[in-house]
Protein backbone atom coordinates (compact mmCIF):
# COMPACT_ATOMS: atom_id res chain seq x y z
CA UNK A 1 0.00 0.00 0.00
CA UNK A 2 1.12 3.71 -0.24
CA UNK A 3 1.82 4.93 2.76
CA UNK A 4 4.63 8.12 3.93
CA UNK A 5 7.16 7.60 5.66
CA UNK A 6 9.31 9.19 8.31
CA UNK A 7 13.53 8.07 7.87
CA UNK A 8 16.37 10.17 9.27
CA UNK A 9 13.73 13.32 9.46
CA UNK A 10 12.77 13.00 6.37
CA UNK A 11 8.95 12.55 4.79
CA UNK A 12 8.61 10.84 1.72
CA UNK A 13 5.46 8.75 -0.17
CA UNK A 14 6.72 5.06 -0.59
CA UNK A 15 4.99 1.53 -1.06
CA UNK A 16 4.88 -0.42 1.77
CA UNK A 17 3.84 -3.75 3.03
CA UNK A 18 0.09 -4.54 2.80
CA UNK A 19 -1.45 -5.08 6.54
CA UNK A 20 -3.24 -7.89 7.58
CA UNK A 21 -5.09 -8.19 10.72
CA UNK A 22 -4.21 -10.67 13.39
CA UNK A 23 -6.86 -12.20 15.76
CA UNK A 24 -8.67 -9.08 17.28
CA UNK A 25 -7.82 -6.84 14.86
CA UNK A 26 -9.34 -5.13 12.44
CA UNK A 27 -8.00 -3.64 8.89
CA UNK A 28 -9.51 0.38 8.54
CA UNK A 29 -9.52 2.08 4.98
CA UNK A 30 -7.89 5.25 5.99
CA UNK A 31 -10.36 8.40 5.20
CA UNK A 32 -8.47 11.19 7.56
CA UNK A 33 -5.55 11.08 9.65
CA UNK A 34 -4.65 14.53 11.40
CA UNK A 35 -0.53 15.47 11.61
CA UNK A 36 -0.41 16.05 15.63
CA UNK A 37 2.10 18.51 17.23
CA UNK A 38 3.94 15.21 18.72
CA UNK A 39 4.27 14.14 15.19
CA UNK A 40 6.26 17.25 14.60
CA UNK A 41 8.47 16.65 17.61
CA UNK A 42 8.63 13.02 16.96
CA UNK A 43 9.93 13.55 13.44
CA UNK A 44 13.17 15.53 14.57
CA UNK A 45 13.19 14.31 18.18
CA UNK A 46 12.26 10.58 18.36
CA UNK A 47 15.34 9.60 19.40
CA UNK A 48 15.20 11.58 22.57
CA UNK A 49 12.01 10.00 23.36
CA UNK A 50 13.10 6.61 22.92
CA UNK A 51 15.61 6.65 24.96
CA UNK A 52 13.13 8.19 28.03
CA UNK A 53 10.44 5.61 27.31
CA UNK A 54 12.91 2.69 27.08
CA UNK A 55 13.79 3.35 30.68
CA UNK A 56 10.22 2.58 31.32
CA UNK A 57 10.51 -0.76 29.73
CA UNK A 58 8.82 -0.01 26.22
CA UNK A 59 11.55 -0.52 23.65
CA UNK A 60 9.15 0.16 20.26
CA UNK A 61 9.03 3.83 20.48
CA UNK A 62 10.35 5.27 16.58
CA UNK A 63 13.80 5.78 16.10
CA UNK A 64 15.59 7.97 13.26
CA UNK A 65 17.40 5.22 11.70
CA UNK A 66 13.86 3.50 11.15
CA UNK A 67 10.72 3.85 8.50
CA UNK A 68 8.03 4.75 10.08
CA UNK A 69 4.44 5.66 9.63
CA UNK A 70 3.24 8.20 11.71
CA UNK A 71 -0.03 8.90 12.19
CA UNK A 72 -2.29 8.25 15.44
CA UNK A 73 -5.47 10.78 14.90
CA UNK A 74 -7.28 8.57 12.61
CA UNK A 75 -10.68 7.64 11.12
CA UNK A 76 -11.76 5.06 8.95
CA UNK A 77 -13.82 2.08 7.30
CA UNK A 78 -13.93 -0.99 8.22
CA UNK A 79 -11.96 -3.15 5.43
CA UNK A 80 -11.21 -6.76 7.07
CA UNK A 81 -11.33 -8.32 10.71
CA UNK A 82 -9.05 -10.76 11.79
CA UNK A 83 -9.37 -14.34 11.69
CA UNK A 84 -12.03 -15.56 14.96
CA UNK A 85 -12.42 -11.91 15.50
CA UNK A 86 -16.08 -10.61 15.91
CA UNK A 87 -17.80 -8.61 13.02
CA UNK A 88 -19.08 -6.00 14.94
CA UNK A 89 -20.51 -3.83 12.14
CA UNK A 90 -20.43 -4.23 8.18
CA UNK A 91 -17.63 -3.81 5.65
CA UNK A 92 -17.84 0.06 5.08
CA UNK A 93 -18.67 1.06 8.68
CA UNK A 94 -17.24 4.12 9.71
CA UNK A 95 -15.05 4.11 12.99
CA UNK A 96 -12.13 5.49 15.08
CA UNK A 97 -9.80 3.93 17.40
CA UNK A 98 -7.53 4.33 20.38
CA UNK A 99 -4.16 4.45 19.12
CA UNK A 100 -2.72 1.30 20.24
CA UNK A 101 -2.07 -2.26 18.84
CA UNK A 102 -1.30 -5.54 20.08
CA UNK A 103 1.40 -7.51 18.14
CA UNK A 104 2.95 -10.44 18.97
CA UNK A 105 2.12 -10.32 22.39
CA UNK A 106 3.47 -6.67 22.33
CA UNK A 107 1.89 -3.73 22.91
CA UNK A 108 2.51 -0.55 20.52
CA UNK A 109 1.63 2.75 19.74
CA UNK A 110 -0.09 3.49 16.53
CA UNK A 111 2.22 5.84 14.64
CA UNK A 112 4.82 6.22 16.74
CA UNK A 113 6.13 2.67 16.32
CA UNK A 114 7.85 0.73 13.37
CA UNK A 115 5.51 -2.29 14.47
CA UNK A 116 2.38 -0.46 14.63
CA UNK A 117 2.06 1.72 10.95
CA UNK A 118 -0.23 4.80 11.51
CA UNK A 119 -2.93 6.41 9.87
CA UNK A 120 -0.32 8.24 7.33
CA UNK A 121 -1.23 5.43 4.59
CA UNK A 122 -4.17 4.02 3.06
CA UNK A 123 -4.94 1.59 5.51
CA UNK A 124 -4.39 1.15 9.45
CA UNK A 125 -4.53 -1.35 12.05
CA UNK A 126 -6.93 -1.24 14.88
CA UNK A 127 -7.69 -3.10 18.23
CA UNK A 128 -11.51 -4.31 17.97
CA UNK A 129 -11.70 -3.31 21.75
CA UNK A 130 -10.60 -0.28 21.57
CA UNK A 131 -12.88 0.62 17.88
CA UNK A 132 -16.01 2.43 18.46
CA UNK A 133 -18.56 3.22 15.22
CA UNK A 134 -18.71 6.55 14.72
CA UNK A 135 -22.53 7.90 15.06
CA UNK A 136 -23.92 8.72 11.33
CA UNK A 137 -24.49 12.36 12.14
CA UNK A 138 -20.47 13.36 12.50
CA UNK A 139 -18.47 14.77 9.67
CA UNK A 140 -15.68 12.78 8.46
CA UNK A 141 -13.35 15.81 9.34
CA UNK A 142 -14.83 15.81 12.77
CA UNK A 143 -14.62 12.41 13.69
CA UNK A 144 -10.73 12.97 13.10
CA UNK A 145 -10.45 14.82 15.83
CA UNK A 146 -11.97 12.55 18.43
CA UNK A 147 -7.84 11.21 19.68
CA UNK A 148 -6.78 14.90 19.78
CA UNK A 149 -9.61 15.98 21.59
CA UNK A 150 -9.65 13.21 24.30
CA UNK A 151 -6.08 14.47 25.40
CA UNK A 152 -7.74 17.65 25.96
CA UNK A 153 -10.57 16.16 28.40
CA UNK A 154 -8.50 14.23 30.02
CA UNK A 155 -6.12 17.09 30.50
CA UNK A 156 -9.24 18.96 31.94
CA UNK A 157 -10.31 16.32 34.32
CA UNK A 158 -6.91 16.23 35.52
CA UNK A 159 -6.83 19.62 36.28
CA UNK A 160 -9.80 19.30 38.67
CA UNK A 161 -11.51 22.53 36.79
CA UNK A 162 -14.65 23.60 38.99
CA UNK A 163 -16.90 25.83 37.06
CA UNK A 164 -16.09 29.21 38.92
CA UNK A 165 -12.19 28.50 39.05
CA UNK A 166 -9.81 30.46 36.63
CA UNK A 167 -8.63 28.61 33.80
CA UNK A 168 -5.58 29.86 32.14
CA UNK A 169 -4.22 28.06 28.73
CA UNK A 170 -0.39 29.06 27.89
CA UNK A 171 -0.89 28.38 23.55
CA UNK A 172 -3.10 27.81 21.35
CA UNK A 173 -1.99 25.87 18.81
CA UNK A 174 -4.00 22.62 18.15
CA UNK A 175 -3.86 21.36 22.03
CA UNK A 176 -4.19 23.99 23.87
CA UNK A 177 -7.31 24.92 21.41
CA UNK A 178 -8.63 21.93 22.39
CA UNK A 179 -8.00 22.29 26.26
CA UNK A 180 -10.48 25.50 25.48
CA UNK A 181 -12.98 23.73 23.84
CA UNK A 182 -13.25 21.12 26.82
CA UNK A 183 -13.19 23.37 29.49
CA UNK A 184 -16.07 25.62 28.38
CA UNK A 185 -17.99 22.28 27.36
CA UNK A 186 -17.12 21.05 31.02
CA UNK A 187 -18.61 24.30 32.05
CA UNK A 188 -15.98 26.56 32.94
CA UNK A 189 -17.27 30.05 32.87
CA UNK A 190 -13.81 32.21 32.43
CA UNK A 191 -10.85 30.81 30.04
CA UNK A 192 -7.87 33.00 30.14
CA UNK A 193 -5.83 32.04 26.35
CA UNK A 194 -2.49 33.35 25.49
CA UNK A 195 -0.20 33.34 22.56
CA UNK A 196 1.81 35.14 20.70
CA UNK A 197 -0.02 34.33 16.99
CA UNK A 198 -3.12 36.38 15.93
CA UNK A 199 -4.51 33.90 14.19
CA UNK A 200 -4.60 31.26 17.45
CA UNK A 201 -5.73 34.16 19.41
CA UNK A 202 -8.92 34.57 16.99
CA UNK A 203 -9.39 30.76 16.41
CA UNK A 204 -9.36 30.62 20.71
CA UNK A 205 -11.93 33.29 20.65
CA UNK A 206 -13.51 31.14 18.33
CA UNK A 207 -13.35 28.28 20.73
CA UNK A 208 -14.69 29.73 23.27
CA UNK A 209 -12.30 31.66 25.95
CA UNK A 210 -13.68 34.73 27.58
CA UNK A 211 -10.21 36.84 27.56
CA UNK A 212 -7.57 35.96 24.60
CA UNK A 213 -4.23 37.97 25.23
CA UNK A 214 -1.35 38.66 23.15
CA UNK A 215 1.90 38.01 25.78
CA UNK A 216 3.85 40.15 23.81
CA UNK A 217 1.47 43.14 24.45
CA UNK A 218 -0.35 41.98 27.68
CA UNK A 219 0.36 39.14 30.38
CA UNK A 220 -2.30 36.62 31.10
CA UNK A 221 -1.27 36.98 34.88
CA UNK A 222 -2.31 40.22 35.11
CA UNK A 223 -5.74 40.16 35.98
CA UNK A 224 -4.76 38.54 39.07
CA UNK A 225 -2.50 41.14 40.97
CA UNK A 226 -5.36 43.17 41.71
CA UNK A 227 -7.76 39.90 42.63
CA UNK A 228 -9.37 39.61 45.51
CA UNK A 229 -9.88 35.63 45.60
CA UNK A 230 -6.55 34.78 43.83
CA UNK A 231 -3.00 35.65 45.94
CA UNK A 232 0.08 36.06 44.50
CA UNK A 233 1.97 37.36 47.90
CA UNK A 234 2.63 34.72 50.18
CA UNK A 235 2.32 37.19 53.11
CA UNK A 236 -0.73 37.89 51.88
CA UNK A 237 -1.67 34.37 51.94
CA UNK A 238 -0.54 34.66 56.04
CA UNK A 239 -2.29 37.33 56.61
CA UNK A 240 -5.96 36.00 55.60
CA UNK A 241 -4.59 32.92 57.87
CA UNK A 242 -4.18 35.32 60.84
CA UNK A 243 -7.55 36.49 60.38
CA UNK A 244 -8.98 33.93 59.73
CA UNK A 245 -8.03 32.31 63.07
CA UNK A 246 -8.63 35.32 65.24
CA UNK A 247 -12.24 35.38 63.95
CA UNK A 248 -12.93 31.76 64.38
CA UNK A 249 -10.87 31.83 68.04
CA UNK A 250 -12.98 34.50 69.21
CA UNK A 251 -16.10 32.31 69.56
CA UNK A 252 -16.40 30.48 72.67
CA UNK A 253 -16.06 26.56 72.24
CA UNK A 254 -16.27 26.75 68.60
CA UNK A 255 -14.64 23.79 66.90
CA UNK A 256 -12.67 25.84 64.76
CA UNK A 257 -10.03 23.32 63.53
CA UNK A 258 -13.23 20.91 62.09
CA UNK A 259 -14.80 24.02 60.24
CA UNK A 260 -11.29 24.46 58.67
CA UNK A 261 -11.30 21.22 57.25
CA UNK A 262 -15.25 21.27 56.14
CA UNK A 263 -14.53 25.15 54.50
CA UNK A 264 -11.71 23.06 52.25
CA UNK A 265 -13.95 20.28 51.29
CA UNK A 266 -16.50 22.50 50.07
CA UNK A 267 -13.60 24.87 47.53
CA UNK A 268 -14.16 27.68 50.66
CA UNK A 269 -10.00 27.84 51.12
CA UNK A 270 -7.56 30.66 49.10
CA UNK A 271 -6.96 28.49 46.18
CA UNK A 272 -5.33 29.25 42.68
CA UNK A 273 -6.34 29.05 39.13
CA UNK A 274 -6.06 26.22 37.06
CA UNK A 275 -2.97 26.64 34.29
CA UNK A 276 -2.32 24.37 31.51
CA UNK A 277 1.10 24.55 29.44
CA UNK A 278 0.23 23.81 26.29
CA UNK A 279 3.19 25.06 24.21
CA UNK A 280 5.58 22.41 24.92
CA UNK A 281 9.21 24.33 24.57
CA UNK A 282 12.13 24.50 27.92
CA UNK A 283 11.13 27.31 30.01
CA UNK A 284 7.31 27.00 29.90
CA UNK A 285 7.36 25.25 33.21
CA UNK A 286 9.31 27.87 35.02
CA UNK A 287 7.47 30.34 33.83
CA UNK A 288 4.09 29.09 34.71
CA UNK A 289 5.63 28.22 37.99
CA UNK A 290 7.11 31.77 38.45
CA UNK A 291 3.91 33.71 37.29
CA UNK A 292 0.95 31.91 38.10
CA UNK A 293 -0.70 32.76 41.73
CA UNK A 294 0.04 31.27 44.90
CA UNK A 295 -1.63 27.72 45.21
CA UNK A 296 -1.70 26.96 41.44
CA UNK A 297 -2.67 23.86 39.69
CA UNK A 298 -0.45 23.30 36.73
CA UNK A 299 -1.52 20.55 33.84
CA UNK A 300 1.66 20.29 31.35
CA UNK A 301 -0.36 19.02 28.50
CA UNK A 302 2.37 20.23 25.58
CA UNK A 303 4.91 17.80 24.45
CA UNK A 304 8.44 19.02 25.28
CA UNK A 305 10.49 16.22 24.23
CA UNK A 306 14.28 17.72 25.05
CA UNK A 307 15.44 18.21 28.54
CA UNK A 308 14.20 21.12 30.60
CA UNK A 309 14.32 22.69 34.39
CA UNK A 310 13.09 25.16 37.06
CA UNK A 311 13.14 26.14 40.12
CA UNK A 312 11.52 24.16 43.09
CA UNK A 313 12.04 26.52 45.53
CA UNK A 314 9.85 28.46 43.61
CA UNK A 315 7.24 25.77 43.31
CA UNK A 316 7.37 25.23 47.42
CA UNK A 317 7.08 28.58 48.44
CA UNK A 318 3.94 29.29 46.09
CA UNK A 319 2.88 25.56 46.97
CA UNK A 320 2.02 24.93 42.83
CA UNK A 321 0.68 21.98 42.07
CA UNK A 322 2.46 20.14 38.97
CA UNK A 323 0.22 17.77 37.10
CA UNK A 324 1.48 15.81 33.49
CA UNK A 325 -0.81 14.51 31.07
CA UNK A 326 -0.26 11.99 28.74
CA UNK A 327 -3.18 10.36 26.89
CA UNK A 328 -6.73 9.48 27.62
CA UNK A 329 -8.79 6.04 28.62
CA UNK A 330 -10.99 4.59 26.56
CA UNK A 331 -14.10 6.07 28.86
CA UNK A 332 -12.80 9.13 27.21
CA UNK A 333 -12.43 8.57 24.01
CA UNK A 334 -15.80 7.22 24.06
CA UNK A 335 -17.07 10.23 25.91
CA UNK A 336 -15.20 12.98 23.51
CA UNK A 337 -16.55 11.10 20.18
CA UNK A 338 -20.33 11.35 21.99
CA UNK A 339 -19.50 14.88 22.32
CA UNK A 340 -18.36 15.81 18.98
CA UNK A 341 -21.65 13.71 18.16
CA UNK A 342 -24.19 15.96 20.16
CA UNK A 343 -22.66 19.21 19.20
CA UNK A 344 -21.56 19.76 22.74
CA UNK A 345 -18.23 20.47 21.24
CA UNK A 346 -17.36 21.92 17.58
CA UNK A 347 -14.44 20.57 16.33
CA UNK A 348 -14.66 22.33 13.38
CA UNK A 349 -12.67 25.52 13.53
CA UNK A 350 -9.77 23.61 14.27
CA UNK A 351 -9.43 22.12 10.69
CA UNK A 352 -7.29 24.89 8.39
CA UNK A 353 -6.50 22.76 5.66
CA UNK A 354 -6.43 19.10 4.01
CA UNK A 355 -3.44 17.40 1.77
CA UNK A 356 -2.74 13.77 0.55
CA UNK A 357 -0.22 11.90 0.95
CA UNK A 358 1.92 13.58 -1.55
CA UNK A 359 1.46 16.71 0.45
CA UNK A 360 2.42 15.60 4.03
CA UNK A 361 5.71 16.85 3.99
CA UNK A 362 4.62 20.36 3.08
CA UNK A 363 2.11 20.10 5.56
CA UNK A 364 4.68 19.70 8.14
CA UNK A 365 6.89 22.94 6.71
CA UNK A 366 3.09 24.81 6.27
CA UNK A 367 2.22 24.04 10.31
CA UNK A 368 5.58 25.74 11.66
CA UNK A 369 3.47 29.24 10.43
CA UNK A 370 1.04 29.60 13.67
CA UNK A 371 -0.56 32.28 11.05
CA UNK A 372 -1.85 29.75 8.27
CA UNK A 373 -2.50 26.41 10.14
CA UNK A 374 -3.80 25.26 13.02
CA UNK A 375 -5.02 21.63 12.39
CA UNK A 376 -4.02 19.88 8.71
CA UNK A 377 -6.07 16.62 7.87
CA UNK A 378 -4.45 13.66 5.74
CA UNK A 379 -6.58 12.34 3.16
CA UNK A 380 -4.87 9.41 1.49
CA UNK A 381 -7.34 9.36 -1.74
CA UNK A 382 -6.79 12.86 -1.80
CA UNK A 383 -4.09 14.30 -4.83
CA UNK A 384 -3.54 17.93 -2.87
CA UNK A 385 -0.06 18.50 -2.61
CA UNK A 386 -0.11 21.62 -0.40
CA UNK A 387 -2.86 22.80 2.57
CA UNK A 388 -5.93 23.36 1.10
Amino acid sequence: MRAVTCHQSKLEVAEVADLVPARGQLLLDVERCGICGSDLHARTHGDETARDVAELGYDGFMRSDQHVVMGHEFVGTVADYGPRTKKAWPVGTRVVALPVLKTDGQIHLTGLSQDAPGGYGEQVLTQQAMTFRVPDEVPVEAAALTEPMAVALHAVRKGQVGAKDVAVVLGCGPIGLAVILMLKASGVRHVIASDFSAGRRALAEKCGADVVVDPAVESPWSSFEESSRYLTNPVALAEVGIDAMAKLRAVPLLPWAHLMRAAEKAGATPRGPVVFECVGVPGMIEHAISSAPLLTRIVVVGVCMGADSFRPSMAINKEVELRFAFAYDPAEFHQTLQWIASGKVDVLPLVTGTVGLGGVAAAFEALGDPERHAKILIDPSSDLESPA
